[in-house]
């Protein structure tokens, strides 16, 4: 007998703030894994995204900001590395809580949506 398929609900944020910022779940894995890896490499190769793809994005959080979210350190013989600096990790754990929260928020949606689905 075949299993039912299950039901996967995921919010989806994207956050702007004027034209230059935006941040959304993409930037927040990579984050993440740059912050596992310390490596802005490293993490590129755990999402199949370029170096440069990533490179662009890392940019693209540390642009036009007073505290930028990435911290960097060129490569070479010491072989470089990034870290999420503690301005970087709490904009990552606050999007997640808001991942999370939304989840909490709309738990009876989502249960009202599989027993629909099931039937």
């Amino acid at each position: 007998m075949k299993k039912p398929p299950q039901l996967v609900i995921e919010p989806r944020f994207r956050i702007t703030y004027g034209r230059q910022f935006a941040f959304g779940p993409g930037k927040a894995t990579l984050m993440e894994h740059i912050e596992k890896t310390g490596s802005i490499a490293e993490a590129a190769k755990a999402m199949n995204m370029s170096y440069m793809r990533a490179w662009k994005l890392v940019k693209n959080l540390n642009s036009d900001r007073d505290a930028p979210l990435v911290e960097t350190a060129r490569g070479g013989r010491q072989r470089g590395g990034a870290k999420l600096t503690k301005t970087g990790g709490l904009v990552l754990q606050l999007y997640r809580e808001i991942e999370n929260q939304s989840m909490t928020a709309t738990l009876s949606a989502q249960q009202t949506l599989a027993h629909l689905l099931q039937s």
